[in-house]
Formats: C-alpha cells, structure tokens, sequence
C-alpha cells in the first residue's frame, strides 16, 4: 500500500507532519532520497524532510511547494510551506531546532525566509536569498524512487534566488554570539 496514503491518514496537519519528521533521525549522508526512500531509512535531511512532508500533506490539498534558503557559506537549507488562512508556515528538518518548521503566522514569504536569518548563522552560514520550487518542476521522482534524486537539489542551486537584505551588524552580532556558544532562545512561532 502507498505509504503517503497510510501517514496521511495518521497526520492531517502540517504541525502533526512536522511532530513525524522530528521523529526521525537527520541524515548526515551526502544523499538524496526520494519521500518513500527516507521513510523506510528513518533518517533525512531538510530536502529529504521536505520531500516527506509534501507528499504526505497532498493529500489534504497542499501543494508540493518547497522553499529554498540559499547561504553564503553554500550549505543551503530546504523547508516545506504552506498558506493556511493567508499566512505561510513551513516544515522543516534539521539537527538544528531553530532551523526546523514554522506556524502559520508569516504575512509574506520574505517574512517567513527572515525568520531563519538568526538562528541559520554559525561559524560560516547566513541566509542570503531564497525560492520557492514547486516539487514537480524538478522533473524527478521525488515521491518514490529507489534511486537517488540529486537531480532535484542541482535544480534547487541553480534556481534563481531572491536575495534578502539583511544588517551587517546584525549578522556579526549573532556570529558573535554563536562563537560564545550562547543559545538562541526558542521563538514561540518555531515547531
């Protein structure tokens, strides 16, 4: 049986997906496995987490439409968005809790890409740009291949990105913080 049609049946929201992928282990490998694959490997990456939770909240009537943020030190990051009530939301996987999906609560899609600016940075990453992708402009088979779909991350780097302006300061404050290891504390808008 589809194993998106029985997960489905199982998580009917966004908030209950992102629950599912905070389940799973994150793939350190240097893959890329379609929904089906990382299912049944119980570990994924953000691409891999949002692969997931697309094909699994289509069927309660979202689009496949994944976000890509692109960082300055090229270690991009990948979430799942929806719109309920004209708000966007994301879910996300990441062995970094900041990097993880969002409510519903962003006005515009900038807003909702901002909302990684902080806690993305590190000794090298801070957001810069973003993109939405629709899933199936990838031209894979992202829902179910037992094969590798890297194809999809090559369409995502080359994918044309809105850059975000964002405050130098601002940037080197939280890089400053990040190299004192001081915690970012939780927002209330993060899953």
């Amino acid at each position: 049986m589809n194993p998106f049609f029985q997960l489905a049946k199982k998580y009917k929201t966004p908030r209950e997906v992102q629950r599912y992928i905070d389940s799973l282990k994150y793939n350190k490998a240097d893959s890329v496995q379609s929904a089906q694959a990382g299912i049944r490997s119980g570990q994924v990456h953000c691409l891999e987490g949002a692969f997931i939770a697309a094909a699994i909240l289509e069927y309660h009537g979202y689009e496949p439409v994944i976000m890509s943020l692109e960082s300055i030190d090229r270690l991009d990051h990948v979430v799942f968005v929806f719109q309920e009530k004209g708000l966007w939301g994301a879910v996300g996987q990441s062995s970094d809790r900041g990097l993880r999906g969002r409510a519903p609560v962003f006005k515009t899609l900038r807003a909702l890409a901002y909302s990684y600016f902080d806690p993305y940075i590190d000794e090298t990453g801070c957001v810069r740009a973003y993109q939405l992708a629709h899933l199936d402009e990838t031209q894979t088979n992202w829902r179910t291949s037992s094969r590798n779909v890297k194809k999809a991350e090559d369409y995502l780097i080359y994918l044309k990105h809105i850059k975000i302006k964002y405050s130098k300061r601002r940037h080197y404050h939280f890089r400053k913080r990040w190299n004192a290891k001081i915690i970012l504390p939780r927002k209330i808008y993060w899953w």
